[in-house]
């Protein structure tokens, strides 16, 4: 049978649903077998990336603290050798 024969006898609003239906099916297989297993990979990434994130911050807090504390050392300094001036 062709195309123009199942139309004649089933009809286009037969033959549009069942292919319409045949359409979800393949997205629907696509999607649970190429997208989520992507998915999955790209969300492992993220939470590794986020880890990073969270160390390079605890690094850039750190750093803060130690350049603000030798700032008061030199700060602390300079004032104790104006003072014996």
């Amino acid at each position: 049978m062709d195309f123009v024969g199942i139309l004649q006898d089933y009809g286009f609003p037969m033959v549009a649903a069942i292919a319409m239906a045949y359409f979800i099916y393949f997205i629907y297989t696509f999607i649970t077998t190429e997208i989520k297993v992507k998915l999955g990979e790209a969300n492992t990434v993220l939470i590794a990336l986020i880890d990073r994130i969270r160390m390079l911050d605890n690094d850039i807090i750190r750093l803060k603290s130690k350049v603000k504390t030798t700032i008061e050392l030199k700060e602390n300094l300079e004032k104790k050798k104006s003072y014996r001036k």
